[in-house]
């Protein structure tokens, strides 16, 4: 049995923030709604953090140069998933070959952008702004500036969530729209002081004091999830931690909340050190944790709704280096999925 909520539930019990010391304005704009918004549609992303090798991923298997470069990294041409006579996935990618098949996978290769760095920093944060290194500088990122031009969410809930511990992303660091930062659906039963939900509005000058900002209302949404309800999920999720989180991001998606935007971040892919089995092991957590999420969202009629983007802030090159592994690159693949893509 897995822990669930309603939206209505989540947000009836108004009269409990007072009791917090610092409450986030959108529990209580939210309590107030009547109705929750169910036609909006929905953007899921996630961030390959580490650069994702995006030649042993989308595989041109039959590439003299691919044979050539990678001789203990390369995939044989009878161990991947074929989509073609000269293109394949990852043979840890069964689940994502299976939502491909069935129309709800697209790959968009060599995603990138003009005169590419080899730096995380750098690369994520044109990335994460979607403006050119001149402007690297920005401080709201492209989800947050998108959050601001739209309208906010009727029912008071945030325009932006993340699932996860980090750092919250630059991409949704706003001038206006709310965005909340939680690790898990159970901390907000907790009694204690530390941060569960807490609100992550980026109007400071700088990371760290949005970063700060994100702790001052550690508890204030505790009470309000005290007595939950209990439902299967509509799907069997693994037990990695992405999975989890893809778990919770629907729990909340069905659960009516209008928040356009879920944001999570899948860490390990800077595999500069024998390379080949961390790899498979992230994409297979990757792919699986994508169809679960879907198979879930479509059993409770709510995947045409949703749009899931997988990025990475740059690919690795060819040519594998002395430790089995691979170094820092430029393009590589993207993934869409969901059933509107094409």
């Amino acid at each position: 049995m897995r822990t669930t909520f309603t939206r209505r539930h989540f947000l009836s019990n108004a009269s409990l923030v007072a009791l917090a010391p610092a409450v986030p304005a959108f529990l209580s704009r939210a309590a107030r709604a009547e109705t929750p918004n169910d036609n909006g549609r929905i953007l899921v992303v996630i961030q390959l953090d580490g650069g994702n090798d995006g030649i042993n991923t989308v595989v041109s298997y039959r590439d003299e140069a691919y044979a050539k470069h990678r001789k203990t990294l390369r995939l044989r041409p009878d161990a991947v998933i074929k989509l073609n006579d000269d293109i394949a996935l990852h043979p840890s990618m069964r689940a994502a070959a299976d939502l491909l098949a069935d129309g709800r996978l697209a790959i968009v290769q060599g995603a990138g952008y003009p005169n590419p760095s080899r730096s995380h920093e750098v690369s994520m944060n044109i990335w994460q702004t979607a403006r050119p290194r001149s402007f690297a500088e920005e401080s709201f990122g492209w989800i947050g500036r998108s959050t601001d031009a739209m309208k906010q969410p009727a029912d008071g809930s945030p325009s932006s969530i993340l699932f996860g511990s980090e750092s919250p992303p630059i991409a949704l660091q706003a001038h206006k729209s709310t965005s909340v930062a939680m690790a898990h659906l159970r901390d907000l039963q907790r009694t204690d002081d530390s941060a569960a939900i807490v609100p992550a509005n980026a109007e400071s000058d700088d990371l760290r004091a949005f970063v700060q900002r994100t702790t001052l209302d550690a508890y204030a949404a505790a009470d309000l999830l005290r007595d939950v309800s209990t439902a299967d999920s509509l799907a069997a999720y693994p037990s990695f931690q992405l999975a989890q989180r893809m778990y919770m991001i629907a729990q909340l998606i069905k659960s009516g909340f209008a928040t356009p935007v879920y944001y999570t971040i899948h860490a390990g892919f800077d595999t500069h050190y024998v390379q080949l089995e961390t790899h498979a092991s992230l994409l297979y957590q990757l792919s699986a944790s994508l169809k679960a999420f879907l198979e879930d969202l479509r059993a409770a009629k709510l995947d045409d709704r949703v749009l899931v983007l997988c990025f990475s802030e740059f690919g690795r090159r060819v040519e594998e280096n002395a430790s089995q592994g691979t170094d820092h690159g430029t393009a590589g693949p993207m993934f869409l999925a969901g059933t509107s893509v094409r």
